[in-house]
């Protein structure tokens, strides 16, 4: 947790997830990176040669610059090694390039609660960066004072396509010295009996070193439902879970989850892409 990135439309989102970010990087001793893209009205991609004048283009870039340093002078910042980046490129396609550029570990990201990605940071863009980051995806629905991991659930059907991905949750868990809490959901439309579903579950955690977790097997009648009610249950303090990097979160655990599940988790939700 080294570099994180925080991209910010200067929402109270956007500070909520701020905030979580320094709480990790001071854990960590970590470095924050904050981050605007600057969408200019029309901007099909680069400012300078899509018709907006010069002075203009400097006007909204020095005004973004202002806002920053605004932010990076907040208390919770302090001690804490923080830059600012402005861009003038599309959200989406600007974020994926820091991401490489800068070697970042950690994203973290506001979202407006149940209303989820259509209103999180700019548009669908924060969809589109959970859909194809490299690397973890940290939402953040609202205000945390003290982000504590101590019951990390992950919720998978545990197959082997699973197997990658796994290795940067258990990294995650390892870091944050969180119990993993693993779980298998059983619906009406897909059911496995205990023995099957626990040797399953046996079989593919031998394969990794978790410091602490359990197995879990929960009954309910969508997966959504039983990964929101299986975290409530043992009141997790994170929820994971893992995308497809081409058909995104709809196609997740054999395409039966879709966006409602990070929607309607109040709980911080972390993404990891297969």
């Amino acid at each position: 947790m080294k570099k994180i990135l925080i991209p910010t439309d200067f929402s109270e989102h956007a500070e909520h997830a701020l905030k979580v970010a320094a709480q990790i990087a001071r854990k960590h001793d970590g470095e924050i990176i904050l981050l605007h893209m600057l969408e200019l009205p029309n901007q099909t991609g680069d400012a300078v040669s899509s018709g907006h004048a010069l002075p203009e283009i400097m006007f909204f870039k020095n005004a973004a610059l202002a806002k920053l340093e605004s932010i990076m002078d907040s208390d919770f910042l302090d001690g804490l090694n923080v830059s600012r980046i402005v861009q003038f490129e599309l959200a989406f396609e600007g974020i994926l390039k820091l991401i490489e550029i800068n070697d970042i570990d950690l994203i973290v990201m506001g979202s407006h609660g149940a209303s989820g990605f259509k209103d999180m940071f700019i548009g669908s863009n924060a969809e589109k960066v959970v859909r194809y980051s490299e690397v973890p995806v940290l939402i953040i629905k609202k205000e945390i004072e003290n982000f504590e991991v101590e019951k990390f659930v992950f919720a998978s059907d545990f197959s082997d396509e699973i197997k990658a991905p796994f290795a940067k949750v258990v990294n995650f868990a390892n870091e944050f010295n969180a119990k993993l809490h693993l779980v298998m959901i059983n619906t009406p439309n897909s059911f496995k009996s205990t023995l099957v579903a626990q040797e399953i579950m046996d079989n593919f955690t031998a394969q990794f070193d978790i410091k602490r977790f359990s197995t879990h097997i929960f009954n309910d009648a969508n997966v959504e439902k039983g990964i929101l009610n299986f975290s409530n249950s043992i009141n997790a303090d994170l929820i994971g879970m893992c995308t497809h990097g081409r058909k995104g979160l709809a196609h997740f655990f054999n395409g039966s989850i879709s966006e409602d599940l990070v929607n309607h988790a109040v709980r911080p939700v972390v993404t990891f892409k297969i």
